[in-house]
């Protein structure tokens, strides 16, 4: 059965719930390799990003507790 956007932002924030952190280059080898790389995309900068559906589910997910950490390009609880 195919992953849903849904179960990944769920692995994301159990491994920020677990860790206190999750790195961008983690999820991104972690998704491709587990859910499939239909969920990932090379943004304008050239570094692999979360697709937006991705993103939407994890952000409604976390409610505001997770922060992106721009310059160290990981998620933390807040």
């Amino acid at each position: 059965m195919a992953a849903t956007p849904q179960e990944i932002a769920e692995w994301m924030v159990g491994e920020i719930r677990f860790k206190g952190m999750l790195r961008q280059e983690d999820a991104v080898a972690h998704i491709k390799a587990h859910f499939g790389e239909e969920f990932i995309f090379v943004n304008e900068n050239g570094h692999s990003s979360l697709e937006k559906e991705v993103k939407k589910a994890f952000r409604k997910l976390h409610s505001g507790r997770v922060a992106w950490d721009r310059d160290g390009f990981f998620w933390a609880w807040t």
